[in-house]
């Protein structure tokens, strides 16, 4: 008997359609996610075919008729005498193993049952789920003992060989991995599923805009694999008003923004990449709001990124007050008044002017700086500064303790610098200068004056005023922005005798702060260091003890020397809302260097050289930083407040 064609079942082979760049793109549906619609598409032909199957009519005497059954939920049933698993010719499989995964994937056809068209769809789904066969037709063929369930199967083809286009961003080794073991098989529609699917989580793990958009089997067994990846096309800048949300003309110039983004056109478009973006145009200090809106282009899988700004106001007044380390008597007498100019984006180029005056009863600084936080034509970052600066401040940190019938000293400074500076590696920078500084002291009637009433001299060549020009190397890491992070500073200054007077010699300085998460609680360790060798003016030397050295001390009163060391620890833990509360122990030396500062004005004030420190203390976040009032105790058992603004040094 032959096969009965009226009821042949055929499940089309499965296609791979190509999708558009821009579908793909923006559709999270994988490539083969239709593969079950081809499937339901075959499902419907058996439907269709399977409920006409006739009762058999013998076309020979010999022939038995086979029987139909009852009904099973609407559904009829017929009796299957025998299953087997065929090539798509009918002859049998030349891999044995083939027909074995085909046979283990049924589930219902089995011999002497009765079966319903579901029945029948669902083995049609699991063969073909199996991933091993391109195609899967079920064909009844009338025999002598009973309807006889033919699936025939078309066996994928061998894998020889992968082609994957597009990739720009994919590692080949990836692809590589995934097909390692697959040479010389059949191709596996499950196991290449699972590698697209592994393929778009690598793109979408890393921010990237890229999938698997078509697959196809070239001639000789090839596979094919198209990725598409979103490549920036344009970028666009576009200001908005501040209060409309309008769009307007800008101060900034565009290039000075194209120039701050690591997203390029023609590259990869990587969301995780424009984010930092976003970040980095955040830091410039001259934007209010930044956001990046990637806009399809067409059909391609090109995308524009329109980026919209609203610039911060670029300059204005201010005008603030705060506390003069350098004076520890009286109740007003360290208080101090500011009224500084800044411009944040001179010429549209996100140059920095600063101009700003402070004084105090005995304070007075001057300062102009000019910045520029990325030099035109540079492609590494380096920033410039120029500085000039005309100070004058109490000389109480080296030389306090005057005698009473004599005045206060001021120190008076006149400097100006040019620094360069510049990030090297990840989480370091480093900075270069070359600084002139023209400095003397004076009395309280504004005289030069070259000794103090202890007789120890005030500058280092004998003359009113010590001339010098340093240059500058300083090295800073920093592990993030976290008080609990890392951060180290590494300092040398070289004074350069240009002129014979001029004074020579050399300054290192180091600061280490490391903190630690216990808990709720968050302890702080802190050390720094330096020496200086060579002719150098008294009141450069290391000044001992204070608010930001050791607490429970006045400025300077632990001793001056040409090397120091203070270490430092702080447990904090938050107490309620902006309030912190805070343990804390320092302890600081000079080395014994102290006789060796020119005039020896530690020793002839009777500074100890080392002590300690301990106490509690309270602090605030404020705008300005956190406010810090402390209560200490030295190891002579005095105490003293302390009170500072920001983080210690």
């Amino acid at each position: 008997m032959g096969p009965r064609r009226d009821v042949r079942f055929v499940s089309s082979g499965i296609k791979l359609p190509r999708a558009s760049p821009a579908h793909a793109l923006l559709s999270a549906a994988l490539p083969f996610a239709h593969i079950g619609r081809a499937i339901d598409a075959a499902a419907c032909h058996v439907a269709a075919s399977f409920p006409r199957l006739p009762v058999a009519r013998a076309e020979t005497a010999a022939a038995p008729l086979p029987r139909r059954l009852g009904k099973d939920g609407g559904e009829e049933r017929v009796l299957i005498s025998e299953v087997a698993v065929r090539g798509k010719d009918g002859e049998p499989l030349e891999r044995p193993e083939l027909e074995e995964a085909a046979a283990a994937a049924l589930r219902a056809c089995r011999p002497n049952a009765a079966l319903t068209v579901r029945e029948v769809q669902e083995d049609v789904h699991r063969v073909v789920e199996s991933g091993l066969f391109r195609s899967c037709m079920p064909v009844a063929v009338d025999t002598r003992d009973g309807i006889r369930l033919v699936f025939e199967v078309e066996p994928n083809q061998d894998f020889q060989g992968l082609v994957c286009e597009g990739a720009n961003m994919l590692p080949s080794k990836f692809l590589d991995d995934s097909f390692r073991d697959r040479h010389g098989k059949i191709i596996n529609i499950r196991h290449l599923d699972q590698v697209i699917k592994s393929v778009n989580g690598w793109y979408q793990e890393r921010g990237l805009t890229g999938m698997v958009s078509y697959a196809e089997i070239l001639s000789g067994e090839i596979l094919r694999l198209q990725v598409s990846e979103a490549e920036v096309n344009n970028i666009n800048i576009r200001f908005l008003d501040r209060k409309t949300g309008e769009p307007t003309i800008g101060k900034t110039q565009p290039d000075t923004i194209l120039r701050q983004l690591t997203t390029k056109k023609g590259q990869a478009y990587n969301r995780a990449q424009v984010k930092r973006d976003v970040e980095t145009i955040f830091t410039m200090g001259i934007m209010e709001d930044v956001t990046i809106i990637p806009q399809p282009v067409g059909d391609s899988n090109k995308v524009d990124l329109v980026m919209n700004l609203v610039e911060r106001p670029s300059g204005g007044f201010s005008a603030g007050g705060g506390i003069s380390s350098g004076i520890t008597n009286g109740p007003l007498s360290g208080l101090i008044g500011s009224f500084a100019y800044s411009h944040r984006n001179v010429f549209g180029r996100n140059k920095k002017l600063n101009l700003s005056l402070e004084r105090g009863q005995i304070d007075s600084i001057f300062r102009l700086n000019y910045t520029d936080p990325w030099i035109d034509g540079d492609n590494k970052r380096t920033s410039r500064t120029v500085m000039v600066q005309n100070s004058r401040t109490p000389g109480t940190l080296i030389h306090s303790g005057d005698r009473p019938d004599h005045g206060a000293i001021t120190i008076g400074r006149v400097t100006a610098g040019i620094e360069y500076s510049r990030p090297f590696r990840p989480k370091w920078s480093g900075t270069l200068g070359l600084i002139f500084q023209h400095a003397g002291a004076r009395d309280d009637q504004g005289n030069p004056v070259i000794r103090d009433s202890y007789n120890s001299q005030l500058t280092a060549s004998g003359n009113p005023y010590d001339d010098t020009v340093l240059a500058k190397l300083e090295s800073v890491y920093t592990d993030s922005g976290d008080r609990s992070s890392t951060m180290f500073v590494f300092n040398v200054e070289q004074g350069l005798p240009i002129l014979p007077e001029w004074l020579s010699f050399n300054r290192v300085t180091a600061r280490l702060r490391q903190g630690y998460e216990i808990g709720p609680a968050r302890l702080l360790l802190s050390a720094s260091g330096g020496h200086v060798e060579g002719n150098f003016s008294p009141h450069e030397a290391f000044a001992i003890g204070g608010t930001n050295s050791v607490r429970g001390y006045e400025e300077g009163a632990v001793g001056s020397g040409r090397s120091y060391a203070v270490g430092s620890g702080e447990v904090s833990c938050r107490m309620f809302g902006p309030l912190e509360g805070v343990l804390f122990g320092d302890y600081g030396s000079d080395l014994g260097s102290g006789p060796k500062v020119p005039g020896d004005p530690a020793g002839a004030r009777g500074k100890p050289g080392s002590g300690y420190g301990y106490g509690v203390g309270i602090r605030v976040d404020s705008p300005l930083g956190p406010l810090r009032l402390e209560y200490a105790f030295n190891d002579k058992q005095a105490r003293r407040f302390h009170f500072g603004v920001g983080h210690r040094n």
